[in-house]
């Protein structure tokens, strides 16, 4: 920081309550009131140099003492206060802090060249110019202090002219950066010996500006075309972090997560910077993470932003969903209710549907990118169940957002159903159906089935499903592993010699036939026995359903199926009221 000196006597004005005056032999002729303070002074030091105060003394004479007030005077006392010492020659101390409300004063008295050579407004004139311009945080601090003389500042240029000189600064390489400048990443500071500054060096600076002013910067950055989107994208990311309410809480917390907690200043300012950093976003893919889009569209909801923002942020996030993590998802609920699920799986589903719509649209369709989003989304579901006041609705609307083909398998589905099925004990028949009626048993692996089988918290109909799907696929396995040995059989018949079949006595062919008879109903019956196992209650009930449907025209095998659904049913509902029995028994 540069500070530029003026003047070489001591300060003597002194202060008495609301009066301060100037410590001299001859008495004030003077008065000059500011607000609530009163000044006695003297006119041959001020008169001089201020052109405004020679105005207004004209027309009362020199004779006797002369009161004004300047209420309007930009800065109020303070700045006035460095004008007054100017002109008596007591030394000031000028900088970055106090330059914009002096030289606002200076202008507003007048104390122009044409009123006295040297005057107070051409030395700030050089020191804005030579220090403040040419340093990089000086630039930063005088835009910041022009928020207080908005008026003043654009009619001076001041704003104009320090925006030029921060994004000079931006635009410089990294390595010929020289100035100080705040970076506050982890471990950056623990490394030595850096070649040059970093690229977003310059992010942390600027995003201490108000929302305007920090516009104001960032359009002029883009406007060059000289500086990658990331960086562009970075600057935005490092400002939400420093504006925006609770913007970088990683869990979600639902006692301050919802809009009753902010102040009405909080949620009109926060509005105000959310929609300027949405509208600011570079539209080249990937200038913005999908974490940082979905943590500010969590945000547009709390804060009540305008549809349209709340569109484009929902499009934006869809462009970009298969890049999300598990953790990215976990955004918290603005619900105002007492009892409101933690995560806001409706935003989730919203953005789900805005990447359904881009994909069908696309011409490449790619599967493989479906697939990812779907496990991601599968893996949502898994930890959304664990959330008590979770509806059983929401979790089956999001789970059908997906098409079919998204899920080659349904294992981690069938984790969902049964992780919200221990969470919530209290469900009834229709909730519990209309939960698994998102499962396709067909699409399960045969560790989820033979846990599916002993699952007592499943509807009798799929654990049914279940072991009718699996007698089915053991079924299809051993007509296959028949066929295939049809034909190693076959030509052993056909290579015998006609000598060794007719040595052959009539008794030994018949034994032979019977044996081979008895492998076969061996084949057949075993595959079933081992379905034994597996299959679980709910899914017997479908099968039982589809033998029906089938008919008798399949033969021996569906008969023999439908006689192992029968014994596995029993079994299960025997052992289901046993432990019924024992509950009750135990209540």
């Amino acid at each position: 920081m540069k500070f530029m000196r003026l003047g070489t006597r001591p300060d003597t004005f002194y202060t008495g309550e609301a009066t301060r005056m100037m410590i001299s032999d001859l008495p004030s002729d003077l008065t000059i009131r500011i607000n609530n303070i009163t000044y006695l002074l003297h006119k041959f030091p001020l008169l001089p140099k201020c052109g405004l105060l020679q105005l207004l003394c004209s027309g009362r004479g020199h004779a006797g003492s002369v009161t004004l007030d300047l209420h309007d005077i930009p800065g109020g006392e303070d700045a006035f206060e460095l004008c007054a010492k100017f002109c008596y020659g007591i030394k000031i101390d000028l900088s970055a802090h106090n330059f914009v409300p002096a030289i606002c004063a200076a202008m507003f008295l007048r104390m122009i060249e044409t009123v006295g050579d040297g005057n107070f407004v051409s030395k700030l004139e050089v020191f804005f110019n030579s220090c403040i311009l040419e340093g990089w945080k000086d630039s930063i601090v005088a835009l910041q202090t022009t928020e207080r003389f908005p008026e003043w500042s654009e009619s001076l240029g001041i704003i104009r002219r320090c925006i030029d000189s921060v994004v000079d600064k931006i635009l410089t390489p990294p390595p010929k950066v020289r100035w100080s400048y705040t970076y506050t990443r982890p471990g950056y500071a623990q490394k030595k010996h850096h070649k040059s500054a970093p690229k977003d060096w310059w992010t942390e600076d600027i995003a201490d500006l108000n929302v305007d002013l920090f516009r104001c910067v960032v359009n002029t950055v883009r406007s060059t075309n000289m500086l990658l989107p990331q960086l562009v994208g970075e600057a935005l990311h490092v400002y939400a972090c420093r504006w925006l309410p609770d913007f970088t809480r990683g869990r979600p917390d639902p006692e301050t997560s919802t809009a009753s907690q902010l102040t009405q200043e909080k949620l009109v300012n926060g509005k105000k910077q959310l929609e300027m950093i949405v509208i600011l976003i570079p539209e080249d893919r990937g200038s913005v993470s999908v974490g940082f889009l979905l943590r500010l569209l969590s945000m547009a909801n709390l804060l009540r932003v305008s549809p349209a923002i709340n569109m484009q942020l929902i499009k934006k996030c869809s462009l970009q969903l298969e890049e999300a993590t598990l953790n990215d998802l976990m955004l918290p609920s603005h619900d105002s209710c007492a009892d409101h699920h933690i995560y806001d799986i409706e935003l989730v589903g919203s953005v789900l549907e805005g990447f359904i719509t881009q994909w069908r649209k696309s011409y490449s369709r790619d599967e493989y990118l479906l697939r990812k989003v779907g496990e991601i989304i599968d893996s949502y579901l898994q930890v959304v169940s664990m959330d008590a006041n979770m509806p059983v609705q929401k979790v089956v609307s999001l789970a059908n957002v997906l098409p079919e083909f998204a899920r080659p398998e349904h294992d981690i589905l069938y984790k969902t159903i049964d992780i919200y099925l221990n969470e919530h004990p209290q469900m009834s028949k229709e909730e519990k159906k209309h939960l698994c009626s998102i499962l396709d048993c067909h699409k399960l692996s045969a560790e989820a089935c033979a846990h599916a089988v002993k699952n007592e918290k499943l509807p009798l109909r799929i654990v049914v499903q279940v072991l009718f799907f699996e007698h089915e696929k053991h079924g299809r396995k051993s007509t296959r592993s028949h066929e295939k040995q049809q034909p190693e059989i076959q030509p052993q018949g056909i290579e015998q010699t006609e000598t060794t079949v007719c040595s052959l006595e009539r008794s030994q062919l018949f034994s032979g036939e019977r044996s081979s008879k008895q492998e076969d109903a061996k084949r057949r019956s075993a595959p079933s026995s081992t379905l034994q196992k597996l299959e679980p209650e709910s899914e017997q009930k479908s099968r039982w359903k589809k033998v029906g449907e089938m008919g008798s025209d399949d033969g021996d095998e569906r008969g023999i199926m439908e006689e192992r659904s029968i014994q596995d049913l029993t079994k299960i509902r025997m052992r289901r009221s046993k432990s019924e029995h024992g509950r009750r028994k135990g209540k």
